[in-house]
């Protein structure tokens, strides 16, 4: 890879703890006053970007991740929608990368699509990058996970994914899905859990395996510089143990898309509380829906 900008550092220091600041759209009363972009942008720095997708669109309004290294970027997540007419995600990408590249020139740069799991609404969107050049989707099913992250061998290691000086790590998290990733970056300090961790409701399809995901991002955190835990959703409203209605598209009273470490203690008190009792289950910051059982 040439570069003929400046070889930009990505680990010399620690992530400082900063707010996420950040303005998210949440849905209009109508759609017919709905002004909203398609897809919202919100740059943390200048190497990262958070994107949520329109309620007016599709209510789940899923948030996805565009990190850059010095090799090339990563989407994490690529939203509910197919339809490049009606969610232009690749459009949208593409700027995006072509800013980030004007900034800091390469020869190549590619693209890497990865999930945090495999439903509907976090990988609808793959098909807008099935023909883009230097560009590489990894199926969000079991088996591709697997193999791509090496976890068919060693169901617990730490996948290292370095995007050029940039150097995620990975972790098998499932629970709330059999293929659930959790992504740690150590330059911003984001630890991105997908389904199993975001301030809503946290549909557990596995409790045992669920149990034992809490109990091993808690021991990740505790050994690295968590600033944000960032899930893909906002199902919460800003009453504790209050949510908004499935299919909602307009929350207007959302709670921040940002939790904290201390949100993982909760959850694993929550799961010590809840026993073996399935159904739904409030507490202040997220529900557990426990569906087996």
């Amino acid at each position: 890879m040439g570069v003929h900008g400046k070889w930009i550092d990505f680990v010399s220091e620690a992530p400082g703890h900063r707010a996420l600041d950040a303005g998210w759209i949440h849905g209009s009363p109508s759609a017919k006053h709905n002004t909203d972009p398609d897809i919202q942008v919100h740059a943390y720095d200048e190497h990262t970007f958070i994107l949520r997708q329109n309620k007016a669109i599709d209510y789940e309004a899923p948030f996805l991740f565009l990190i850059f290294g010095n090799a090339r970027a990563v989407l994490i997540d690529t939203g509910a929608t197919e339809s490049a007419e009606f969610f232009p995600l690749r459009r949208v990408v593409d700027e995006l990368v072509g800013r980030w590249l004007a900034g800091h020139p390469r020869d190549d740069h590619e693209l890497l699509v990865l999930h945090t799991h495999a439903h509907h609404d976090h990988v609808a969107g793959d098909a807008q990058f099935g023909d883009r050049p230097g560009t590489t989707v990894v199926g969000a099913d079991l088996d591709s996970v697997r193999s791509y992250f090496g976890f068919d061998e060693e169901p617990d290691r730490v996948a290292r994914l370095d995007l050029g000086g940039r150097v995620l790590e990975c972790l098998a998290t499932p629970g709330h899905h059999e293929a659930a990733v959790t992504y740690y970056d150590p330059h911003t300090g984001f630890l991105l859990t997908g389904d199993t961790v975001y301030p809503g409701r946290l549909y557990v399809e596995d409790w045992a395996a669920f149990g034992r995901t809490i109990d091993r991002l808690i021991a990740f955190a505790d050994t690295r510089p968590v600033t944000h835990v960032l899930g893909c959703h906002v199902e919460m409203t800003d009453q504790a143990g209050v949510d908004y209605p499935i299919r909602t598209t307009y929350q207007p009273d959302e709670p921040p898309l940002e939790m904290t470490v201390g949100d993982l203690h909760d959850i694993r008190a929550a799961i010590d509380e809840i026993g073996t009792r399935p159904g739904r289950h409030p507490f202040p910051r997220f529900i557990i829906c426990r569906e087996d059982g």
